[in-house]
């Protein structure tokens, strides 16, 4: 299925992201407004679901239906309360080593409920870290989180998305300077959670690389990517695990920033935009792989 109709569902001012499906609606974030967002498909609207949510960008359920969010400008990964949420969160990660994290930008729980996030720098300045890496906090006895790197080969990673198997994290290596590499990264998971050795997947030479990547129930690879700055231009991008692009998906907004499953049988794709739109896709040929909600028929 080559002919996607789009319609835009949302219209904020500045980028949107983190689209998430909570088994009846779209969260997703409008991230420098720090506000949370729910999309009502009933009322086809959008209302503030919550706020002060230091600048959230990337978010997940676990199998629980636990939301865990990537606060960037608050350099923490939290756990936020999806019936209360804007009750005070549970803090699970804001440091490594005594050092502030620099900008928590996406996450993916595994079926052990230890959390993966990336932590690039997108502050323009000097980070509070030294190095752009993608870490793993793991819920440990006595209620405690520990963090630990996972990542040493990094640039600026960005999207994170776990294999159907578990046995493979993908991430989107996406550094800003021309010269840098703009990669789609696989790694091998360890029995303790760290991560192998890397395998390019894709290379995106000079253009935007991915920026956020969904799943379907196939394994198939849904990536945001692209700009009409240069190169193919935006469009969403099918991967298979092993890297071949099956096709490709232009999309009507420039720069899509993330993508997720949603609707009663996760057949419906979810896309925001650095300009703030917000777009539904219904019938895209794929049901998505979703921790939570599980599909129903």
């Amino acid at each position: 299925m080559t002919d996607w109709k789009w319609t835009k569902i949302a219209d904020h001012d500045r980028l949107t992201e983190g689209p998430v499906w909570d088994g009846k609606g779209l969260l997703y974030n409008e991230c420098a407004a720090s506000t949370t967002f729910r999309w009502d498909p009933k009322t086809n609207e959008s209302t503030v679901w919550r706020e002060n949510t230091g600048a959230a960008n990337g978010q997940t359920f676990d199998r629980q239906g636990q939301l865990f969010v990537c606060e960037g400008d608050a350099h923490r990964v939290t756990k936020v309360d999806p019936e209360n949420p804007n009750a005070e969160p549970l803090v699970i990660s804001n440091a490594f080593k005594g050092e502030t994290m620099n900008w928590p930008n996406d996450i993916a729980v595994d079926q052990k409920g230890r959390v993966y996030f990336t932590d690039p720098n997108y502050t323009g300045g000097p980070g509070n870290l030294e190095h752009e890496s993608v870490y793993m906090s793991e819920h440990t006895f006595g209620g405690n989180w520990n963090t630990m790197r996972v990542t040493f080969d990094t640039l600026k990673p960005n999207g994170v998305l776990f294999s159907i198997d578990q046995k493979t994290v993908f991430v989107a290596d996406t550094p800003n300077q021309p010269e840098d590499p703009k990669r789609l990264l696989a790694y091998p998971v360890n029995e303790d959670g760290t991560l192998g050795y890397s395998q390019v997947l894709h290379d995106f030479g000079r253009g935007r690389s991915i920026d956020g990547m969904t799943l379907s129930s196939a394994g198939t690879i849904l990536a945001t990517a692209g700009s009409s700055s240069g190169g193919p231009g935006p469009m969403i991008y099918e991967f298979e695990a092993s890297g071949r692009v099956v096709r490709t998906h232009p999309t009507p907004a420039d720069n899509p920033t993330n993508c997720t499953f949603g609707g009663s049988s996760l057949s419906t794709l979810f896309v925001t935009f650095m300009g703030g739109e917000v777009y539904q896709v219904d019938n895209v040929g794929h049901t998505g792989q979703l921790a939570y909600p599980q599909r129903r028929f």
